[in-house]
């Protein structure tokens, strides 16, 4: 059929002769249709499934083990089964780092299909009507029973707010984090690099090795057809992806970064967490988990804590809009060490050392460190100087009669924030990472950390030292460019 602008330009006769010609083809065609019945055909349609379902509906998180590695000085992470529920966690306000969560969602349901994704709410509102298939949602406190893997495109902050959301819990899902925010220094991978690093990480633990056979027929049977093959076999549970596993000297480095357990106490010994309230970093929409109920009986400085938030970071105490310097006395294990007189003080992780405070003065820690750092913010005396403690120590920041009634801020992490007064403490201590009975190794936040596409195992700090160099720009020479 001719456009109408085309059929101007034919003249009257012409315009005549091609409707009559139209006319008699449309008549012939149905008298044809009429006599000669034509078999039906029948069309199936397939809708684009956009949904947003409940987390509630989705199968219990499935625990990997930890277990330590010959070739390296990082952990292994071993799968029982493959991981089915992926919270995937894109930079707020970022347009193009939406975009890629998007192509990395959709090349996992179309590689993975078995594989569950699961969105923060204003994230999944976002994304939902450009991935066609059903995506999942849900309140904080249903995240830790279902999410298996977290999966951060993002800086630093990004990794803050994932962790965020397990710190009431002792226990935290393996984190792949890549590196798409304004520094990222701890992300460890590239975005381009997202194939690889999922499929290292989904394919960890797929290669069983024979001691796990339990069987001691199959054992023998495995090693007979082993007399030819470099590989042990290829798990049951993976075989819906066979040709994608890497061995046994391929999987995934975990590194168990170190976490704070702080406790807000009022002045008669009662932990009050529950008051703490979100951050201005930590908007509405931001799932962050309920603050845990306080307890009514007062704890004494050596009891160890039953309900604690835990940092990644840092906990900060500072004297905010105040123009006057705090006083915090500072005591150790139970004894007094100092009456710190300065705009603040942090105790930070080694995993924040490269943070607060690093631009407070305090020194840099290797993550594989177990310490606690105390650092001043701005402090009076020129002798106050950085401290480094052992894990294990619980550290008692309480506010001074000096300080004349006049409230501080405390932050965690810069996620939860609470006003203390005169009497009122803040205690702190490390989060015990070690082996469990079963001879894995549990606690801290588990971060997937980048290996070398070789395959070469010997370079285990070349993020670190790299993030120092390239980001940090560690005793970089002054006048060059």
């Amino acid at each position: 059929m001719l456009h109408s602008s085309h059929l101007t330009r034919l003249g009257p006769l012409r315009q005549q002769l091609f409707a009559r010609r139209v006319t008699a083809t449309a008549t012939a065609t149905a008298t044809t249709s009429s006599s000669t019945p034509s078999p039906a055909r029948s069309f199936s349609t397939t809708l684009c499934r956009r949904e947003i379902l409940d987390v509630s509906a989705l199968p219990p998180r499935i625990n990997p083990r930890y277990t330590e590695s010959p070739t390296s000085s990082l952990l292994s992470l071993q799968w029982p089964e493959p991981p089915r529920n992926i919270l995937i966690i894109p930079k707020f306000h970022a347009p193009q780092v939406t975009l890629s969560a998007v192509s990395f969602a959709k090349h996992i349901h179309q590689e993975y299909p078995t594989v569950n994704l699961v969105f923060e709410r204003r994230v999944a509102s976002q994304v939902h009507e450009s991935l066609p298939f059903p995506i999942y949602t849900g309140e904080p406190s249903s995240l830790h029973d279902k999410i298996d893997l977290v999966t951060t495109l993002g800086g630093d902050g990004t990794i803050l707010r994932a962790a965020s959301l397990f710190s009431l819990r002792s226990s935290v899902p393996p984190m792949l984090s890549f590196s798409m925010g304004s520094l990222g220094f701890l992300g460890e991978w590239k975005f381009d690099e997202y194939k690889r690093a999922w499929r290292q990480v989904y394919m960890s633990g797929s290669r069983v090795a024979v001691t796990d056979l339990q069987d001691p027929h199959t054992q023998a049977a495995v090693n007979g057809s082993r007399e030819h093959d470099e590989d042990p076999p290829l798990h049951d549970a993976w075989s819906h992806v066979r040709g994608k596993s890497m061995g046994l000297t391929r999987s995934s480095k975990v590194l168990l970064r170190h976490r704070l357990r702080v406790g807000v106490y009022d002045a008669d010994g009662v932990n009050i967490n529950g008051q703490l309230m979100p951050t201005s970093t930590a908007e509405p929409q931001q799932l962050l988990p309920p603050a845990p109920p306080n307890p009514e009986t007062p704890a004494k400085r050596s009891e160890p804590m039953t309900e604690a938030f835990h940092a990644i970071n840092e906990l900060v105490i500072h004297r905010g809009p105040n123009p006057h310097l705090a006083i915090i006395d500072v005591y150790i294990n139970g004894r007094f060490l100092t009456e710190a007189v300065a705009d603040g003080i942090l105790v930070s992780t080694p995993t924040g050392s490269t943070a607060y405070s690093l631009s407070a003065g305090g020194s840099i820690m290797h993550p594989l460190v177990k310490t606690l750092l105390i650092t001043p913010i701005c402090a009076r005396s020129l002798s106050f100087r950085p401290l480094g403690l052992p894990l294990h120590s619980k550290i008692v920041l309480k506010l001074s009669e000096k300080n004349r009634g006049r409230e501080l801020e405390v932050s965690i992490d810069g996620k939860r924030k609470t006003g203390v007064t005169i009497g009122m403490e803040i205690r702190v201590e490390g989060e015990t990472v070690g082996r469990t009975p079963d001879g894995s190794w549990a606690g801290g936040v588990p971060c997937v950390i980048r290996s070398a596409a070789n395959g070469n195992s010997g370079d285990d700090d070349d993020g670190w030292v790299g993030g120092l160099n390239g980001l940090l720009k560690f005793n970089y020479p002054f006048g060059e460019a």
